[in-house]
């Protein structure tokens, strides 16, 4: 009986292992074909900020042509340029500085980074890591822009929100799509919300995957938006022209300060770990 018993132990166990083996292989098997499949990126651009000062004016331009229109957003910022009090690296990190200040008639001075002409891309991915300002008024972007227009001003020739925050909504990420048949002016933009407990205190990566059928937006490895290609024209669809990066601290404005501007805050950071883009080989 004992033999018996402990044979028939033997052969169970054997059947497990061969019938574990098979798993994992099968496994393996699955996870190389999903790694087939994946999309293979390369780098093209990015910013590391390994330096020290103003940012790498190969990169970044500074963004001011909105200053006396308050940016279409009755925005309580002024845009400075090459001012290291509002724009600055160092430590590895970009900081973009909103600072509570009397500039130019406006209470704040901030910054507004875009890589026009600079860093231009149709397809691709774009992922940037950073960690977020807190505190009611503040509205900061990581976002997209048409670099041509060529299917004319704003919403028509597109806007591509990647991250947005306003500080009276605290830890909800949102993502955005404006087109002309889609925008928040007539009410229709598509977008969704994530909630991000730690994204005042932690870094985290905010990227966009954009192909020709649709685009994605993930913080971290977490995809929480989807704008669908249509196939109807560019009114639902500019997305197939160059667009360029801004990275942006906005104070006040028509949503940012819709619940009013903690006066009491003198300045607050975005700071910016990396900037880096690919496209598919």
């Amino acid at each position: 009986m004992y033999k018996l018993f402990t044979l028939s132990i033997l052969l169970c166990t054997t059947t497990l292992m061969t019938s574990a083996k098979g798993h994992q292989s099968a496994q393996t098997s699955k996870n190389q074909e999903s790694a087939a499949e994946a999309p293979r990126y390369e780098l093209v651009w990015s910013d590391e900020f390994d330096y020290n000062g103003l940012p790498d004016s190969k990169k970044w331009s500074y963004d001011i042509a909105g200053n006396k229109s308050g940016w279409g957003n009755n925005e309580a910022q002024f845009y400075t340029k090459e001012n290291l009090k509002n724009a600055e690296v160092k430590d590895g990190m970009l900081f973009i500085n909103a600072i509570k200040e009397d500039f130019e008639g406006k209470k704040y001075t901030s910054a507004r980074l875009i890589t026009k002409s600079k860093g231009d891309w149709l397809y691709g991915k774009v992922e940037v890591r950073a960690k977020l300002p807190e505190g009611r008024g503040m509205w900061p972007a990581i976002w997209m822009l048409p670099t041509d227009w060529k299917y004319g001003g704003w919403p028509a020739s597109g806007e591509i929100d990647i991250m947005e925050n306003v500080g009276y909504d605290p830890y909800v990420i949102v993502a955005s799509a404006h087109t002309k048949a889609y925008n928040h002016s007539i009410g229709t933009h598509k977008n969704a919300k994530i909630t991000i407990a730690d994204c005042y205190a932690e870094f985290h990566n905010y990227i966009l995957e954009w192909d020709s059928d649709e685009y994605r937006v993930y913080v971290d490895s977490t995809l929480y938006f989807t704008y669908k290609n249509d196939g109807t024209g560019f009114q639902s669809w500019p997305f197939d022209q160059r667009f360029h990066l801004l990275l942006n601290v906005a104070v006040g404005g028509n949503w940012g300060g819709s619940k009013g501007i903690d006066d009491t805050i003198t300045s607050r950071s975005m700071v910016v770990d990396y900037v880096r883009v690919y496209q598919k080989k």
